[in-house]
């Protein structure tokens, strides 16, 4: 009777130990986004997270909050430093370090091919925004293009293939030096408005259009306002995927590389996406009445010379051998 209690008992134990890691609760990292609940960026923050769940076998559950719902992208890239958030799908904000604002520097990637090759895993701008990231205690887990940018106005821009022509059109552009010199470069007068009085301002005449926004972000929030669409690709919004290094030194190699694996294939969608996403998106503006413009690679040359030619200006803010660098990659062959 003893001997069978035993058994029972040590059958028991064993029956626990088995069972334990199936009843662990999971490790739960939190996702931060910026796109809207149905943008396509949200959409592949959840396909990383269901990857993640099914590869670890719910050893880690990702929740996914977009649309700003744990702050703008300033105060999450702060909060992945401190560990507080754990991942992130963002604009990568400067103010820790101008440099990264590298992203960002207009006319240097003039399609939808060479963007592949531009935000690759391994190339040199996803290499210098890991550096400057892994700096500041956050990793970079790729890129999620979102599409190229175009000018959104409420009046035509006169001429607006021709550099240093007055465009007569007042144009808002984010509170960023590369912005603000690539518009002005192409013929517009800028102004700096904060971004909730973006809609408002072109409404009211404050301003004339705006600069700075993909198609999609155009269509979402300036399709009321806006009467012409300039799809001008002089830069190309993005979203940088993150990983706190203090939630990533918490990770077993193993389920680091199931992470990476699964932001790498997402991004590495991006660049299609973004693409289907913009033609989509033209295609709405034109059947709203929205004059829409488009123009091949070799139509947007001047304005291509022209901005680049300016790069150097940005030695004054930027590390000068990092804009050496750039340009020594991406300079118009």
């Amino acid at each position: 009777m003893m001997k069978r209690a035993m058994f029972l008992f040590i059958a028991f134990v064993l029956v626990l130990l088995f069972a334990a890691p199936s009843l662990a609760a999971p490790m739960v990292l939190r996702f931060a986004g910026q796109g809207t609940l149905d943008h396509t960026a949200t959409k592949m923050m959840e396909q990383v997270a269901q990857e993640v769940f099914e590869n670890t076998n719910g050893r880690i559950e990702i929740r996914v909050f977009p649309a700003n719902q744990l702050g703008d992208y300033t105060l999450v890239f702060e909060e992945l430093m401190r560990g507080t958030i754990d991942m992130a799908s963002i604009s990568v904000p400067s103010q820790y370090n101008p440099n990264l604002e590298v992203t960002y520097i207009n006319c240097f990637v003039n399609g939808y091919p060479q963007a592949k090759e531009v935000f690759a895993e391994g190339g040199w701008l996803y290499n210098k925004m890991n550096e400057l990231c892994g700096e500041l205690g956050v990793r970079v887990l790729g890129f999620q293009v979102t599409g190229f940018i175009g000018v959104a106005s409420s009046k035509p821009a006169n001429e607006p293939l021709v550099p240093g022509v007055d465009k007569n059109v007042l144009v808002r552009v984010p509170n960023m030096t590369v912005y603000k010199l690539g518009a002005e470069t192409m013929g517009y007068r800028t102004v700096t408005i904060p971004w909730a009085e973006v809609y408002t301002s072109m409404q009211t005449g404050v301003c004339d259009g705006v600069v700075g926004m993909d198609t999609v972000a155009a269509w979402d929030n300036l399709k009321d306002v806006m009467k012409y669409w300039y799809q001008l690709n002089y830069s190309l919004e993005n979203f940088v995927y993150l990983i706190s290094e203090m939630t990533w030194n918490k990770l077993s190699p193993e389920d680091q590389k199931i992470i990476a694996d699964a932001c790498s294939k997402v991004t590495q969608m991006g660049v299609d996406l973004a693409e289907q996403d913009q033609d989509r998106h033209l295609a709405l503006m034109r059947e709203r009445g929205i004059e829409v413009f488009t123009y091949t690679p070799e139509e947007l040359r001047p304005i291509f010379e022209s901005v680049s030619a300016t790069w150097d200006q940005l030695k004054d803010i930027f590390d000068p051998e990092m804009i050496e660098e750039f340009k020594k990659e991406y300079a118009p062959k």
